[in-house]
């Protein structure tokens, strides 16, 4: 008898944790059965909530609300289900979980420091009977790291290949990854993404190759992470490329108008990666000026001379390459009575000497052909006069006669008389 009631006692106390555990069932379906995102019009006792986004170390807030309370509390808990605040009670001892606000128609709360643990399904109960909830879901986004540039660590020469890689951890969702030069945007291959061990987070991985020319050289290679997390825009990294090529040479001269008798230098230009150290300097078809003088990347004219003009070569070499190029040097006549140099003064002395006694030569031939002619016409003269002079003197029975006969025949107080010394 003992026996029996003993069962009977056992069978009933199974029977009521069953039912208990029914009831506890058919409660908590009843309080799953109402989401945030299904609102009953015709209830106003029916909290309200909103699904909120926020990157890891930042804020959320979460609000629920009703239209009309019967003097119930409002509740938040987090994905554990442990009570976060219920009214005005803080539940939990989380000092990231603050009280914003409690009335009896609305619950906000504020989690600051947010971390990927925080993720999941937020629930707010309020305590009517049945009880009703509403789920708000807190997505964290795991801030992608700055992305890392590898595989570019010396300098490569110009038409050579760089192959470079791109590397972020740490975001949620997986990131985007862009390629820039300078900046344009250029195209690496598909992204590769891998999942973190223990985190909910991934790495992205980007690569990129270039044919590099002369013209990537100093160019920035940027490697950019786009993300919803990210408020400011993109987080990049930039690298610059240092491409080797030969030098390009130029000349440049001091003076557009070099005159003779000044100093003067052209300079060899050469832009190359490295910069060329080493210059040769060259006449076309002759030797260098005995003045001119080799400086490096300058050949300096101590005094120009129109000897000096001709066709001058530098050759420039960076130990990648050489390059070279030719200048035309026309030196201008001097303006003035300047300084020259003496092999130029030399030679304009003797050329003016030359025609000075060119000049004194020719003014004295003239001078002894005018002595030789007029030396002539005298006698010639003299001679004439003298035979007139003796016409008639022979007729004359005197000297005086003789005299008259001689004038042709005139006589008188006025008769002139001619002597000769």
């Amino acid at each position: 008898m003992s026996g029996m009631r003993a069962r009977q006692s056992m069978t009933f106390s199974a029977f009521q944790r069953a039912a208990l555990r029914a009831l506890a069932a058919l409660t908590m379906l009843l309080a799953t059965s109402v989401r945030s995102n299904f609102v009953f019009d015709d209830d106003p006792f029916q909290p309200v909530t909103q699904d909120e986004t926020v990157a890891v170390g930042g804020v959320v807030t979460l609000t629920c609300s009703v239209k009309e309370n019967d003097n119930s509390s409002l509740q938040w808990s987090n994905t554990a289900q442990q009570t976060l605040y219920f009214g005005e009670k803080r539940a939990l001892r989380d000092n990231r979980i603050q009280l914003v606000k409690s009335t009896g128609t609305e619950l906000i709360i504020s989690i600051s420091d947010v971390q990927l643990s925080d993720d999941g399904e937020y629930t707010c109960s309020i305590f009517t009977m049945p009880v009703r909830t509403a789920r708000a879901t807190v997505t964290v986004l795991g801030v992608p790291g700055k992305p890392v540039i590898t595989g570019f660590d010396d300098p490569v020469e110009e038409g050579g290949k760089v192959s470079l890689t791109c590397t972020s951890s740490g975001s949620k969702p997986p990131a985007k990854l862009h390629w820039y030069r300078d900046q344009e945007e250029i195209q690496g291959r598909p992204d590769v993404v891998e999942s973190n061990t223990d985190e909910p987070t991934y790495t992205v991985t980007s690569e990129l190759t270039l044919t590099v020319t002369r013209d990537d050289n100093n160019a920035l290679i940027a490697c950019a992470v786009d993300h919803p997390s990210i408020a400011n825009g993109d987080k990049r990294t930039e690298q610059p490329l240092s491409v080797l090529f030969s030098p390009s040479v130029s000349i440049q001269p001091e003076s557009d108008l070099p005159r003779e008798g000044e100093k003067f230098f052209l300079q060899c230009v050469g832009n190359g990666n490295p910069e060329p150290t080493a210059f040769v300097w060259r006449r076309k078809d002759a030797e260098l000026p005995p003045l001119a003088k080799v400086d490096g990347a300058f050949l300096r004219f101590e005094s120009l001379n129109k000897s000096d003009n001709g066709v001058y070569e530098c050759e420039a070499d960076n130990g990648i390459g050489m390059g070279d190029i030719t200048h035309t040097l026309l030196v201008q006549e001097e303006a003035g009575v300047k300084a020259a140099d003496p092999t130029a003064m030399s030679t304009s002395s003797g050329v003016d000497h030359a025609v000075i006694g060119g000049v004194v030569a020719v003014i004295v031939f003239i001078m002894l052909c005018l002595l030789i002619v007029l030396g002539r016409y005298l006698i010639r003269h003299k001679g004439t006069y003298l035979t007139h002079e003796a016409k008639g003197s022979d007729d004359a029975p005197d000297a005086d006669t003789a005299i008259i006969n001689a004038e042709g025949g005139h006589s008188g107080v006025d008769d002139k008389k001619e002597y000769f010394i």
